[in-house]
């Protein structure tokens, strides 16, 4: 029942290396142990023909449609190969009309579909009923998190199936495959040496088509001699001399970093923040993303601990501006640097949060009275601005004037830590506490 198209040609030398030895079977599979591995729930289910609808999330090149692929190869289902990319609703409905004949005559269908986070929530929708009735088993695949690119009615009926990136040892694994693969380089002779082969896995970080694509084109540019082909490490610096960076500037990957570059700077660990943010930097980030979220870090975790984080902030942010990458790189790492070693104090971050939760869920009170400007005369006929009292006019520079609602009256946000200057403002605070203590007695 299954379209022998996915398979058919293996040996077809035009087709990419990573095409010709694509596994067919669990045995062949390399990595992903935690699924299907000896005795695990994914492997059980395809050896079992008992497959329901799932998605493999992982980064690219870990064996997501490999998988699927094999899944077509072992069960017995009718299995069609569907892409986000080029497919629209109509497609959608011929493809479910034609499952739904099927499943009446008691035939199964399993529906893959690569880049399933490219459907918009109407393409998602359209397969929900087929899902629920069985007219189909869906296997999507993602690069993204099915948590926010895969609707929540779709999601709960689907398992997710979490796929890592490879191992260096196991990317040499599957490059020594491949030179053996009759379907890759079996039939020739291809010299290469444990130390090459594990360059190549390191540059492709995890990525198993980035290795393979790699190796071929070692082959082709390779030392050619009689009956082989040598490789040798320094053969590799035109083709890997530069990593492509595993990252999406609208992605998940985007946040993942962006937070382990705040935390790394809120922990003080000022190196682990310095890798972090060369690794955005490195992959295209736009540097003023950057710099907004060090100026938003200078007031949330170091405050008024050091008056002068968010001076320095402002000023890589205007400097990143000015001139933009790759010079301002140094603006952004001097200001993670400074940002990092600073003591830290939220205590500006937690004040805010008190009130707003004061705000949000007291009255609406109104201004006190003397609090209120009288700009006209009717509002000083209503008492506008009585029993105000100027403060200037006070040795002390302070008043006894309640200046909080009646019944917030006593509240307090501001806690000062003693980090830093900060220890300045605590005792400032203690100052006035207790001027008031007094006064108010008396």
């Amino acid at each position: 029942m299954r379209q022998p198209s996915l398979f058919e040609n293996d040996n077809d030398e035009s087709r990419p290396l990573a095409s010709r030895v694509r596994p067919q079977s669990l045995d062949e599979f390399v990595g992903q142990k935690h699924l299907i591995g000896k005795g695990k729930v994914l492997r059980e289910m395809i050896e079992h023909d008992r497959v329901s609808s799932m998605i493999f999330w992982g980064p690219p090149g870990v064996g997501k449609t490999t998988l699927a692929k094999i899944i077509a190869n072992q069960t017995q289902s009718e299995f069609i190969n569907f892409s986000a990319v080029t497919s629209g609703i109509k497609d959608i409905r011929n493809v479910m009309k034609e499952a739904e004949e099927r499943r009446q005559l008691g035939e199964k269908t399993i529906l893959f579909i690569d880049e399933i986070h490219r459907f918009n929530k109407a393409q998602q929708d359209a397969f929900l009923p087929y899902v629920e009735n069985g007219s189909i088993i869906l296997i999507g695949a993602t690069t993204e998190n099915p948590s926010f690119e895969v609707n929540s009615a779709l999601l709960s009926r689907t398992k997710v199936f979490v796929l890592h990136k490879l191992t260096s040892s196991e990317i040499v694994e599957l490059l020594k495959q491949a030179i053996v693969n009759p379907n890759g380089y079996g039939l020739q002779k291809v010299e290469i040496d444990d130390q090459t082969l594990s360059a190549i896995a390191e540059f492709s970080d995890g990525d198993a088509r980035t290795a393979l694509n790699t190796l071929e084109m070692a082959v082709l540019n390779g030392n050619k001699q009689e009956d082989s082909i040598i490789i040798r490490e320094e053969d590799l610096s035109q083709i890997i001399n530069r990593k492509s960076l595993l990252y999406d500037k609208n992605g998940e990957e985007h946040y993942n970093i962006i937070s382990a570059l705040h935390k790394s700077m809120r922990n003080s660990d000022v190196n682990a923040a310095i890798y972090w943010l060369s690794r955005m930097l490195e992959a295209g980030e736009d540097p003023l993303f950057i710099a907004r979220r060090l100026v938003r870090f200078a007031s949330e975790d170091i405050g008024l601990a050091d008056n002068r984080a968010l001076e320095i902030a402002v000023s890589v942010f205007q400097a990143c501006q000015f001139i933009g990458m790759p010079e301002c790189n140094v603006h952004l790492t001097q200001a993670v640097i400074y940002l990092s070693l600073a003591p830290k104090s939220n205590s500006a971050y937690l004040a805010y949060m008190s009130a707003k939760k004061d705000a949000l869920n007291s009255m609406n009170e109104p201004v006190p009275l003397h609090l209120r400007n009288a700009p006209t005369k009717l509002m000083k006929d209503l008492n506008y601005g009585k029993g105000y009292k100027y403060a200037h006019d006070t040795e002390e520079k302070l008043t006894t004037m309640q200046t909080m609602p009646d019944s917030l009256a006593g509240h307090e946000y501001y806690h000062p830590t003693n980090q830093g200057s900060e220890a300045r403002f605590k005792q400032r605070l203690k100052e006035i506490s207790e001027w008031h203590k007094r006064n108010r007695k008396s």
